[in-house]
């Protein structure tokens, strides 16, 4: 693969930095943490205004007609930003409905979400199955619609989602469904988290759905839609986490040359070098394997491995870029008035989002003992 990319997609990322550098202040980001829909409403207007919201929604529908690689872009930026926004949910979610949506469907949702209209996520953890495809959320036939039982962990912006993308289990195999969040039947019950990032148990009991809220109808093959979901949503967190890493490293690198102890800068302890420089050798792993598996799905090449790669590194580089950074910023790290901390926070919140480190290295382990080698052919 060729990891340069065109100018179209250098311009997507030159315009999204200079619109999140301009808006995404300190102030404005402390002020949007604090709203009850952690969004910054104004910043989020402006990036649909710009149509980057638009990015990978089809020109036919409002948007810019680019892909899923052109998407990673946008939200590394908004990880450098560590912007409160639903960008990750409402965009992630809005790619199956381009894919599998039926006309109606897509004309429907993807004009909005392009212009900023609508929040979309996807209740992708069942509280129960541990395969995203095979949900034990039911789907049960009745009348000219169907009644949905289950429940689903950790949905973003549940409570501001004009409509949820529910997977479960119908009489003919797994289905995706549009759920509206304030049906009868439907209770969301909010989690705290350590970023302030709205999170919600989402529980169905006896919601009624009409058929045409099933993504794509009948014919569409259901559990290949999740897993098509699951992986270009792993691969999405990475993006967002190669923003926050590689920011943090910056932050980190700055503070380093300016702060001074024993009448040196910090950054010429050879200690801080080394720290710094493990940390630049993780965010660049994550890179690459991010920009691999984009690749890869942007192309519709099989990606589960890679997908599952990017994310183990997302969580386990991840991880270890957040601690080395707000360790070597001393007790300015704690500083919730520094933005460090923010980084930090976001971090560990995309490590254990979708899995951890070692639940994606128990899917290659799986996936090794059953198919073989590693390693995949590149086309």
């Amino acid at each position: 693969m060729d990891f340069h990319f065109s100018e179209e997609q250098n311009a997507i990322r030159e315009l999204a930095r200079e619109i999140l550098e301009r808006e995404a202040t300190p102030e404005r980001i402390k002020g949007a943490e604090a709203s009850a829909g952690w969004t910054d409403q104004a910043l989020w207007k402006t990036l649909a205004e710009a149509n980057l919201l638009g990015v990978a929604i089809p020109e036919a529908h409002g948007g810019m007609g680019f892909g899923f690689t052109e998407l990673c872009l946008l939200l590394e930026e908004v990880g450098r930003a560590t912007a409160p926004l639903p960008a990750l949910a409402t965009l992630t979610a809005a790619l199956p409905l381009a894919e599998f949506g039926s006309e109606a469907q897509q004309a429907a949702w993807l004009p909005k979400v392009a212009a900023g209209e609508a929040i979309l996520t996807a209740a992708l953890e069942d509280a129960e199955s541990g395969d995203a495809a095979a949900p034990a959320t039911r789907a049960s036939a009745e009348g000219d619609g169907f009644v949905l039982d289950g429940q689903r962990r950790r949905v973003a912006f549940a409570a501001s989602a004009a409509a949820v993308l529910v997977p479960a289990t119908a009489d003919d195999g797994t289905a995706i469904f549009l759920v509206d969040p304030h049906s009868d039947g439907v209770r969301l019950e909010p989690r705290v988290t350590s970023t302030g990032e709205p999170l919600f148990e989402m529980t169905l009991a006896g919601v009624r759905v009409p058929a045409e809220a099933r993504l794509g109808g009948s014919d569409t093959d259901g559990a290949a839609a999740v897993r098509w979901l699951e992986e270009r949503t792993l691969v999405a967190l990475a993006a967002l986490q190669v923003g926050v890493a590689a920011r943090a490293l910056e932050i980190t690198a700055d503070y380093a040359r300016e702060r001074e102890q024993f009448g040196v800068p910090i950054g010429s302890f050879q200690a801080v070098q080394h720290r710094c420089a493990d940390a630049f050798i993780d965010v660049e792993a994550l890179r690459w394997t991010l920009w691999r598996a984009a690749w890869r799905l942007a192309e519709g090449l099989p990606a589960s491995r890679e997908a599952w790669v990017a994310k183990f590194w997302a969580a386990d580089a991840g991880a270890r870029v957040a601690a080395a950074t707000i360790h070597l910023h001393g007790g300015l790290g704690s500083d919730v008035d520094y933005p460090i901390h923010r980084h930090f926070l976001w971090s560990k919140a995309l490590e254990l989002c979708l899995g951890g480190a070692g639940p994606q290295l128990a899917r290659l382990g799986r996936d090794m003992a059953r198919t073989g080698p590693l390693l995949q052919e590149s086309a």
